[in-house]
């Protein structure tokens, strides 16, 4: 048996192999339910070991299929944990209306929407807050899931009587359409879902949404590949867009990006982030307000000593590449000394330390637009401190190239505050990582277990350490149990058909009155009825598999050998031998025997001989005539 870090080796490597050749990417996923999930599949086909399952798949592309839908556990329901969606149908759905102007569209996603009825709930939902069809135009519902099998079902949008048991009857009567014992959704309604195919992991997610629904989807990923997606989540959003979780999913290590709406009911609103460019439009109205409103001019030396006070470090270097001027606090930074101030910046350390500032003059001067250089690390003094360094073109009234002004921020307060922060939080979030970590697993397992029907009962050990695992291992054991029933009922219904053939052929071979022989086309013996046994004293057991040429029954056997042989050749007609033999008592015998070829069925090709040897009485007979006398063909 391998030892664990090969097969952890061999089970990263699967997984690969399936990212390489179909494209789904299971990296992300949480290892030990992904791990169980395909165990479960290796054992339906047998295979022992993750290696010998990767040539498996090579073997059969076909199982690819019926992997992804064992790993892909598509559970849901319509309206599924009811609080949260009155939640949303009271305060969400109101809100997010309240907000749009006229005409201006309502854009849903539903992500992981499974077999469909998560989207459809939000359209009913949706269609119930607006008044009438028109308003209705305006909603785009779009509903995507990594299961083609799955979306097949959604877009056709027809449902059980199960499957519906959850939809309030006044919604099933206005939203529904019955067919003798399914439903389907109506077809105004359901032109405004849109489904389609996307992997959170890998796919770009979809702009400009108002409500974002992924529920109990988050849970199976580990935590780096949740903040990929929660990343890609913020950006779809609309700046006051709410995203909708499930009951084990909670944001709390993704305070930046969502606050909590209703932290119970796992609903959260996104927090806007203002873009560099607003920053820099929020710089130039300062800028603006610093001109003499009056077009006068001021008086430089106010302008000059506040320079030169500055707490901040600040260099000018005109269109030159010349030092212009830097204040006291830059001089004191980086050791300048007044000769320096007219030299070429490209002859002095700081052009160079504490970072390139060269390369970054060429680009301004080609670009014309400030850079920032965010948390620069610098060494004062043996002290590491860290700056945020700016560069700003300076530019005259026709907007010809002056010079760069660089500002060095010093940023080390905030930048230890940050750090310390940043530790506090990991301390914070280790803590809670491991709890929401236990607590997505048991959710997990809730959901694997609901894909088949909860079934298994285990032990109050197990239930008490994760109660949700042990609702994941009962789905997937009744899901094993419907699948053997389905295997016993066929497998018995097959035993019977069996033992059917079996008592009639039974019934065939006894009642035929000759010694009835079955030969394969290798004349070894398939068949030896009781009249053979008792004609020449060897039971079938003694016989099965035996040379049929190699016998000691009392009967030359030799001589019929080029009969078989011409029979086993194709000769269609029949043949006959009549030759003296020895029965099982002891008494000299004639015996006739016939033979026939064997068909296939299918396609009438030989497949052996049958013989039957009829005892005529115990007269003997001549010998057969070298060459095969005695043998008539029938």
């Amino acid at each position: 048996m391998s030892s664990q870090p090969e097969h952890t080796r061999h089970f990263e490597e699967l997984l690969e192999y399936i990212k390489r050749t179909r494209g789904f990417d299971f990296t992300g996923y949480k290892r030990a339910s992904l791990a169980r999930r395909i165990d479960k599949r290796m054992q339906a086909v047998e295979v022992e070991d993750y290696e010998r399952y990767v040539d498996y798949l090579e073997a059969n592309p076909g199982e690819f299929a019926h992997l992804f839908n064992t790993v892909l556990i598509n559970v849901t329901r319509f309206f599924r944990d009811d609080l949260p969606w009155g939640f949303l149908r009271q305060e969400i759905v109101p809100h997010i209306l309240a907000g749009k102007g006229a005409g201006e569209p309502i854009r849903v996603w539903s992500a992981g929407c499974a077999t469909g009825e998560e989207a459809y709930s939000l359209a009913m939902t949706f269609a119930e807050a607006l008044p009438d069809a028109a308003s209705r135009e305006r909603l785009k519902i779009y509903a995507t899931d990594v299961d083609e099998e799955a979306l097949v079902v959604a877009r056709h949008g027809t449902y059980d009587e199960r499957a519906m048991g959850d939809v309030p009857p006044e919604l099933r009567e206005r939203y529904f359409e019955r067919v003798d014992s399914r439903f389907t959704f109506r077809k105004e309604l359901r032109r405004l879902v849109i489904f389609g195919r996307n992997d959170l992991i890998q796919d770009a997610p979809i702009s400009r949404i108002d409500l974002l629904v992924c529920r109990n989807t988050l849970m199976y990923f580990d935590a780096e590949t949740q903040a990929r997606i929660l990343t890609r989540f913020h950006f779809a959003l609309n700046d006051e867009g709410y995203l909708f979780l499930g009951r084990a999913e909670t944001l709390l290590n993704h305070t930046g990006s969502f606050v909590p709406a209703d932290l119970k009911r796992r609903v959260f609103q996104k927090v806007a982030r203002p873009t560099f460019r607003d920053r820099l439009l929020a710089a130039s109205r300062l800028a603006a307000d610093a001109v003499d409103p009056h077009g006068g001019r001021r008086d430089p030396r106010p302008r000059e000593l506040a320079f030169e006070g500055s707490p901040v470090a600040q260099l000018v270097v005109d269109a030159a590449g010349t030092l212009a001027a830097a204040n006291e606090r830059a001089r004191a930074l980086f050791h300048l000394v007044p000769n320096d101030v007219g030299r070429p910046l490209q002859d002095l350390e700081l052009s160079y330390r504490p970072v390139e500032l060269r390369s970054r003059l060429e680009q301004l001067r080609a670009e014309r637009r400030p850079i920032l250089l965010k948390e620069v690390e610098y060494r004062v003094e043996g002290e590491l401190r860290w700056f945020d360094v700016q560069l700003l073109p300076l530019l005259d009234e026709t907007h010809a190239w002056l010079g760069v002004s660089v500002t060095f921020t010093d940023v080390t307060t905030t930048q230890r505050l940050q750090l310390e922060l940043e530790h506090s939080h990991q301390e914070l979030e280790s803590a809670y990582e491991e709890l929401q970590s236990t607590n997505e697993e048991l959710e997990t397992t809730n959901e694997e277990l609901q894909s088949t029907v909860e079934e298994l009962e285990t032990t109050n050990e197990e239930l008490q350490s994760t109660n949700e695992e042990l609702e994941t291992m009962n789905e997937e054991l009744q899901a094993t149990n419907e699948e053997l029933e389905t295997m016993n009922d066929e497998l018995r219904r097959r035993s019977d058909e069996l033992n059917e053939v079996n008592a009639f052929l039974e019934s065939v071979f006894t009642s035929v009155r000759a010694g009835l022989v079955v030969l394969d086309r290798d004349l070894d013996v398939l068949v030896w009825n009781a009249r053979a046994e008792d004609l020449w004293g060897l039971r079938h057991a003694e016989v099965e598999g035996a040379s049929f040429l190699a016998l000691d029954i009392g009967l030359p056997v030799e001589r019929l050998k080029p009969a078989l042989r011409a029979c086993l050749g194709g000769e269609p007609r029949p043949f006959e031998a009549t030759l003296p033999a020895i029965n099982r008592r002891g008494r000299p015998v004639t015996v006739r025997v016939t033979g026939t070829p064997l068909l296939t069925a299918s396609n009438g090709a030989v497949h052996g001989v049958i013989l039957f040897m009829d005892e005529l009485g115990d007269r003997p007979v001549a010998a057969l005539e070298e060459g095969g006398a005695g043998l008539q063909a029938g």
